[in-house]
C-alpha cells in the first residue's frame, strides 16, 4: 500500500515539475530537458520500488497458501 502511495506522489511531482519547467520556458532549452529527465527518473525508481515490493508481497502470499 505504502509503495502505491510513493508511485503516486512521485508521478504528481513529476507532472508538477514538468508543467512548472513548461509555464517557466516555452522553448526548447536542454537545462529544463535534464531537470525533466531527472524528475522522471524518479518517479521510474519509485516504479521499480513498487514492483519489488509487489513482487516480495507475491511470494509471501504464495507460500502462505501453497504450504
Amino acid at each position: 500500500m505504502a509503495a502505491t502511495g510513493l508511485v503516486l506522489i512521485t508521478e504528481m511531482f513529476n507532472s508538477a515539475i514538468e508543467a512548472l519547467c513548461d509555464f517557466i520556458e516555452t522553448n526548447e532549452n536542454e537545462k529544463i530537458k535534464v531537470i525533466k529527465d531527472i524528475s522522471a527518473a524518479a518517479t521510474g525508481i519509485s516504479i521499480l520500488i513498487w514492483v519489488v515490493v509487489m513482487a516480495v508481497e507475491l511470494t509471501n502470499f504464495w507460500k502462505i497458501f501453497h504450504t
